[in-house]
């Protein structure tokens, strides 16, 4: 079954998209790591970044966990700065 998640966009992953939040759609069971592929696939330009952070319900969350439909998801861009 396929149902779609929000997530939530933060700094430079905001300006490539243009938009603040997402929502794409996605398979029961996926997990992080298919998340960011189908990102990628929707959005070309957030493949450049290289060190891109995901947060499930508040917590950095590895590419292996699953999601469900009512998650938080965030992506977290890294942050540079002087």
């Amino acid at each position: 079954m396929s149902s779609s998640v929000s997530v939530l966009l933060f700094g430079i992953t905001r300006d490539l998209t243009g938009q603040s939040a997402v929502s794409v759609p996605f398979p029961e069971g996926g997990s992080v790591g298919d998340l960011i592929d189908q990102l990628h696939l929707d959005y070309p330009a957030l493949a450049s970044i290289r060190s891109l952070l995901v947060a499930v319900n508040g917590e950095y969350a590895e590419s292996e966990q699953i999601l469900a439909q009512n998650d938080e998801i965030a992506l977290i861009p890294p942050v540079s700065g002087g």
